[in-house]
């Protein structure tokens, strides 16, 4: 079978040990150096900087953040080096609709600033799981959701930030997949240990900027490299590889062949690879649960000064998600184009000759690019600020994931465990965390065709749709209960681990050898299972709710929408929890204060694990909940914020309108 292929995708193809001789010079490394050390001073300055030695400092610091910050920190909480391999091999293999799920941020960042984040704000919550402790009482849902949260950490975050990172450190120094993780674990336990990254805000925006400025350097390069956009988009429609038969196996066209609709974001809704349908609803129910009720983006939203500065950095951020497409997305198709039989292998003796991965080699499509088109020291920085990325995004996993256990777990089973013993269970509980993680990874180098964007989307979509239903309903329909809650909740996990554990138990196979799970469970584009599973559990919410008892006004009082300015106390659901723990925690606190050493105390204030702060007076703590709890505006930033919002809806109308 003749193949069309471009000349200059042909020669050149880069192996691993060729890759890994060009970081290996004194400007890379020395950039490396450099920026590691600058990361770590600006996160030391800025733990330093915060005045913890006063009431004020220490106690309301918690909401002074600006606008700027916080949405650098938004995007680059988000955007690690899982996506930069992702998308941009999903974009080498596959175009530009891969890009929505990026962009789709946009309009659900305006949904968190306007409507989530005020509930959050008047609840006075800092967690999800304590929102749901107050809209809904019990202790199962915070239970469950604790649970879930570890799960998807381990199969989403840890293991897909690991293998990525790996990917960058296999290639640079030519290493196997497995010695990459274990030298990427122990950096990363050296950057935490080093107190670098404490006030994450402040790296985080340094870390934002620097990537921003890197990838556009980087997507330059290669634009200049095919010769501007519209040759990029002649090259890549015939990016096809060299190699296109061999191991005994008849293949497709469409296997190596980009797609006819590569430039288009809304796809057919039968035989598209990311359907319309999928594109306009599964991924919006996906991206709420992320972006809406996630840990992780809500407690940088609860950072903030006031709501206006909230609303201010979710404008930021959104307009920064409409990046990816131009700095990930089509620097990965532009890889495709120049180095074609390794990003588009499809023989899979092929791809492993190229990558060590049978199923394909897209995942390898930005990281080769670095390598090859950017020149000595900005290659380094690049590769500095992709695995900075990663450590920290790493470094706020183990600690969320430790906190999660020890604080919601852990302390039912020994609800009379000291200090100590809590702080060994955490540990422990990150290091299984870590091996289960790493056990994991075979399993995302070849699911979803090796293409790890899909491999991420696709345990979001069997997850999180129930958990978007249960804020949803909890904020904007004050009907639901927790009967409701936590039913709709189990129907909707049942659901989705059906589908999820086919897919792990057959394989999700590739385009040269397709998996033999039953159509009638795998044969469902998963973005369609979302829209389902969501459906479903709404329903069952509702149903379940409307059959059981309501939960009364006087316990919902400024904890769902149509109360959100009432005036009238609200009766905690969780009162009599709150008392008991606070008791507790009074009784200790002198011994706890009196058993600690002058080098503890030392430990404690340079890793930020003090536990107790200056005692309030009742002054100051009616001062500190209205700060924590208020969430008004200025007239003039208020009908700034809303206009800016506008613009943001019009500029994304015009960017889904151009690229459809």
């Amino acid at each position: 079978m003749a193949s069309t292929t471009n000349p200059s995708t042909t020669n050149g193809i880069p192996e691993l040990p060729a890759l890994s001789e060009r970081i290996r010079n004194a400007a890379d490394i020395c950039v490396m150096i450099i920026y590691f050390v600058v990361v770590m001073a600006v996160g030391l300055w800025a733990m330093l900087k915060t005045n913890r030695g006063t009431i004020g400092g220490f106690f309301l610091a918690g909401r002074n953040m600006a606008w700027w910050p916080m949405g650098a920190s938004l995007f680059a909480s988000n955007i690690g080096s899982g996506h930069f391999v992702g998308l941009a091999g999903t974009g080498a293999a596959s175009g530009i609709a891969v890009s929505a799920f990026e962009s789709h941020a946009l309009l659900l960042l305006l949904v968190l600033g306007w409507f989530f984040v005020p509930i959050y704000i008047k609840a006075g919550v800092m967690t999800m799981p304590e929102y749901l402790k107050k809209r809904f009482g019990g202790k199962r849902l915070q239970i469950y959701l604790s649970i879930l949260s570890l799960f998807t950490y381990m199969v989403l975050i840890i293991s897909a930030d690991i293998f990525s990172g790996a990917i960058f450190i296999k290639l640079a120094l030519g290493l196997d997949l497995y010695l990459a993780i274990f030298i990427l674990l122990a950096l990363t336990a050296v950057y935490t240990i080093t107190g670098g990254l404490t006030s994450v805000i402040y790296t985080d925006t340094l870390q934002a900027a620097v990537m921003l400025v890197g990838s556009f350097i980087l997507m330059g390069f290669a634009f200049t490299e095919v010769g501007g956009y519209d040759s990029f988009r002649e090259k890549y429609m015939n990016a096809i590889p060299s190699v296109i038969e061999g191991d005994n196996l008849t293949t497709s066209s469409s296997c190596y062949t980009p797609r006819a609709d590569s430039f288009h974001i809304f796809r057919s809704a039968e035989t598209g690879d990311i359907p319309w349908p999928g594109t306009v609803f599964g991924m919006v129910i996906t991206a709420s649960w992320y972006w809406c009720t996630d840990q992780i983006m809500v407690q940088r939203c609860l950072s903030g000064k006031d709501l206006s500065h909230v609303k201010g950095a979710c404008i930021m951020c959104g307009y920064l998600k409409l990046l990816p497409l131009f700095l990930m997305v089509m620097p990965g198709m532009i890889s495709r184009i120049l180095y074609t039989d390794m990003v588009a292998c499809v023989v899979p003796s092929e791809c492993v000759k190229h990558c060590g991965v049978e199923v394909g080699c897209t995942n390898y499509a930005y990281p080769t690019l670095v390598l090859q088109l950017m020149p000595a020291g900005l290659r380094g920085l690049m590769l500095s600020v992709m695995l900075a990325s990663l450590m920290s995004s790493l470094t706020s996993v183990f600690n969320s994931a430790s906190t999660l256990f020890t604080m919601d777990l852990y302390t039912k089973i020994r609800k009379k465990a000291s200090e100590k013993e809590l702080l060994i269970a955490g540990r422990l509980f990150v290091l299984v965390l870590i091996v289960i993680s790493i056990l994991w990874v075979p399993i995302v180098e070849v699911s979803q065709g090796g293409q790890l964007i899909h491999y991420t989307e696709s345990i979001s979509s069997y997850l999180g749709p129930p958990i978007a239903g249960v804020f949803f309903l909890g904020i904007f329909c004050k009907r639901v209960n927790e009967q409701g809650a936590f039913w709709g909740l189990m129907v909707g996990l049942v659901m989705g681990l059906i589908r999820m554990i086919a897919e792990f138990s057959y394989g999700t196979g590739s385009c040269v050898s397709p998996s033999y799970c039953p159509k009638i469970i795998c044969g469902v584009h998963y973005l369609y299972v979302a829209i389902i599973i969501f459906s479903v559990s709404i329903l069952v919410i509702l149903g379940v709710s409307l059959l059981t008892k309501p939960i009364p006004d006087v316990n919902l009082y400024r904890l769902c929408w149509s109360l959100r300015n009432s005036k009238e106390e609200r009766i905690d659901l969780d009162a009599e929890d709150k008392w008991q723990e606070e008791a507790e925690d009074n009784a200790e606190e002198d011994h706890l204060e009196k058993s600690r050493g002058c080098l503890r105390k030392a430990y404690d204030f340079f890793c930020g694990l003090q536990k107790t702060g200056p005692k309030l007076t009742k002054d100051e703590e009616e001062a500190l909940e209205k700060k924590l709890t208020d969430t008004s505006e200025k007239p003039f930033w208020k009908t700034v914020m809303n206009i800016n919002a506008i613009i943001v809806l019009a500029v994304a109308v015009f960017f889904y309108g151009y690229f459809a």
